[in-house]
């Protein structure tokens, strides 16, 4: 089975295409400024990328220009040699809301959910919306599954998404915690347990995507429990642009006394804080890193206020893992890329049993466990594949 995995962002559409049977990726790419006069995709396929300058109006020009260039690259892709053998479309959905607590075959019914839920993710669910509606006009009959940032949060308990707002709130209006980054802490963990050769409805584990965007997430027994980001993705940690969590009542000050407009502290809270905002100098953490070794203060400080930040919300997770954690798994860039910022976090956290071994984190590149042998909670590296995890749930979904 060949499957096409889409993320529609708002400009762009990174795609992937995997062959199932071997679970091997066949080409990969993202199109970038869509709608702007100096759009471009890149195509990537055998260790080969290359970069392919064109005009992209809109979703419909880009997807076609998609299958397009897949097709046409016959003497790379043996096995896809007409559109007819794409067999299915994945795509990744931001929010689900309460109406959808797992990955779904697209029907009218979860086309009108996606759209529902439009108030609760403004910048991506059109987008991912519109992503599934060209594909079915551009490959009609083909089966579309939509998998949900917010479906394997799903199971977390009343007590950790519920805010401490009126009752009404949440009745009238659905604001409670969801959680977002879901498909990524779904495959690490999974990876992690299979590891450490533990059953996934056995395992305990704390999972860490750190990169531009960073959350944290408690699994208990294979499902999450709790999780650090909120009603939005701009909840918990600090990141590369965004606040994390701060005092609301900020918000208020800087409308009411400082006379910022609302749509000013959205921009200021979203695009201008967290890496950027402390420190000055970049969203990327890698540039961060780097004037650190120029012993830069708000650099240092930027990385200071993270590992504080991560440090605390991975205490916070672990009672309700109930006396058990088995791991503690860090992805995404940041968390995948940096020994340093891994050492820094996991200074101080022998307190819940996780010892990391310098040498190894040090030498570790991708996979790999980097606590000390006889650490009771074992600390790894696991890269993230969220596209994978995507072609998986589309591939279980459409065999049925």
């Amino acid at each position: 089975m060949n499957i096409l995995v889409l993320n529609s962002g708002s400009s762009s559409i990174k795609y992937n295409l995997w062959e199932m049977t071997e679970k091997k990726l066949l080409c990969k790419g993202l199109i970038e400024k869509i709608g702007m006069d100096d759009s471009s995709m890149t195509f990537s396929a055998n260790d080969e990328k290359k970069t392919i300058q064109k005009v992209i109006k809109n979703y419909n020009d880009g997807i076609q220009f998609i299958l397009d260039t897949i097709i046409s690259e016959t003497g790379v892709l043996e096995s896809i040699k007409n559109i007819t053998d794409i067999n299915a479309v994945g795509h990744r959905v931001v929010h689900g809301g309460e109406k959808i607590t797992r990955s779904e075959i697209v029907t009218p019914e979860v086309k009108a959910i996606i759209e529902e839920c439009i108030s609760l993710a403004p910048l991506h669910n059109p987008h991912n919306l519109e992503g599934i509606k060209t594909i079915e006009k551009v490959l009609p009959g083909v089966p579309n599954v939509a998998v949900f940032d917010t479906a394997f949060h799903s199971t977390i308990p009343p007590k950790s998404y519920i805010y401490p707002l009126p009752y009404e709130f949440y009745e009238k209006y659905k604001i409670r915690r969801y959680g977002f980054h879901g498909t990524s802490h779904q495959y690490v963990s999974l990876k992690a347990a299979e590891l450490l050769n533990i059953p996934y409805n056995q395992f305990n584990c704390i999972t860490c995507h750190f990169g531009n965007g960073a959350s944290i997430a408690s699994i208990k027994r294979g499902a999450s429990v709790d999780t650090t980001m909120g009603f939005t993705p701009l909840a918990g940690l600090p990141m590369g642009t965004r606040t994390g969590d701060i005092d609301p009542a900020i918000i208020l000050y800087m409308i009411q006394q400082l006379g910022y407009t609302p749509e000013q502290v959205n921009d200021i809270i979203n695009k201008k804080s967290g890496f950027l905002g402390i420190s000055g100098i970049s969203s990327d953490m890698r540039e961060i890193r780097e004037a650190v070794r120029k012993r830069d203060y708000r650099a240092k400080l930027t990385l200071k206020v993270f590992a504080h930040s991560a440090k605390r919300l991975i205490a916070a997770m672990t009672p309700e893992l109930e006396g058990r954690l088995d791991a503690l798994i860090f992805t995404g860039g940041i968390g995948e890329n940096s020994g340093l910022t891994r050492e820094i976090i996991c200074k101080g956290l022998s307190i819940i049993g996780a010892y990391l071994d310098a040498e190894k984190n040090k030498l570790t590149k991708g996979e790999g466990i980097v606590s000390k042998d006889e650490s009771p909670v074992k600390i790894l590296v696991v890269p993230t594949n969220e596209e994978l995890m995507i072609a998986l749930e589309t591939q279980r979904l459409v065999a049925k």
